[in-house]
C-alpha cells in the first residue's frame, strides 16, 4: 500500500519549491553572508537555517504547535534579539562602505558557528514555517491514506528542498562575489550586503505569529 498519493505528493513538491524560491528572511541572509564572506560561510548559514526548519517541521509533525503557542513569549524575545543582531550586522556592513578598500583587504568572518547560529535563529523565529505546515500541508494529505507516513514524507521533502534551494542561492551568490575585487566594487558589495541584512532584520521584525 502506498504511503502517499503520487499525484498529490508531486503537486506538493512543486508548490513547495515555488514557495521556497520566493525570497524571504532566510534567503536574504544566505545571500548576504555568501556575498560578504564566500560560499563556505553561505553554506554554513544554510545548514543553520535547515536545522531551524527541521526543528519547526518536526514540532508540527509531533503535534507540538500548542506548546509553541504557549512559548510564544520566548519566541518573541528571540525574534527581537535576532532583529537587533541583523540590524547591527547590516549597519556594520554599511559603515564598511566608507572604509573598505579592495576585497583582499577585508577580513573574513572568523567563525562558521556564528553564521550557523544566525541561520537557526532566523529560521526558528520566522513564523512562516509553522504557518506553512498548518495551512499548506493539509491540502496535500490524502484522507484515504494514513496521515503519519504522509506527514513524515512531506516534512522530509520540505527540509531537503529548502536546503537544496537555499544552498543554490549560496553558491550563486558566492560566484557573483568574485566580481567585487576593486575598492569601488567592494564598497558596492558592502552596501548590497548591508541592505540585505537590514532587510532581513526588518522582515523578521514585521513577521507575526
Amino acid at each position: 500500500m502506498l504511503a502517499v498519493n503520487p499525484e498529490l505528493f508531486a503537486a506538493y513538491l512543486f508548490a513547495t519549491a515555488v514557495l521556497i524560491l520566493m525570497p524571504g528572511p532566510i534567503v536574504t541572509l544566505v545571500i548576504a553572508n555568501s556575498l560578504a564572506y564566500g560560499q563556505r560561510t553561505g553554506l554554513a548559514t544554510v545548514a543553520g537555517a535547515s536545522s531551524g526548519n527541521a526543528i519547526l517541521v518536526a514540532a508540527g509533525a509531533l503535534g507540538l504547535t500548542t506548546l509553541l503557542a504557549v512559548a510564544a513569549g520566548l519566541f518573541e524575545v528571540l525574534r527581537w534579539i535576532g532583529v537587533a543582531y541583523l540590524l547591527y550586522l547590516g549597519i556594520k556592513q554599511w559603515r564598511a562602505v566608507f572604509t573598505a578598500g579592495a576585497q583582499g583587504e577585508v577580513a573574513p568572518m572568523k567563525s562558521h558557528k556564528g553564521v550557523f547560529g544566525q541561520g537557526v535563529l532566523v529560521a526558528i523565529t520566522n513564523p512562516k514555517t509553522i504557518l506553512f505546515y498548518a495551512a499548506f500541508f493539509p491540502q496535500f494529505i490524502d484522507p484515504a491514506l494514513a496521515a503519519g507516513p504522509q506527514l513524515l514524507a512531506m516534512s522530509i521533502a520540505f527540509v531537503i528542498i529548502a536546503t537544496t534551494l537555499d544552498g543554490l542561492y549560496a553558491v550563486l551568490a558566492s560566484r557573483v562575489r568574485r566580481f567585487f575585487v576593486s575598492a569601488r566594487a567592494n564598497r558596492i558589495r558592502h552596501g548590497i550586503t548591508g541592505t540585505l541584512l537590514i532587510g532581513t532584520g526588518v522582515g523578521l521584525a514585521l513577521a507575526r505569529r
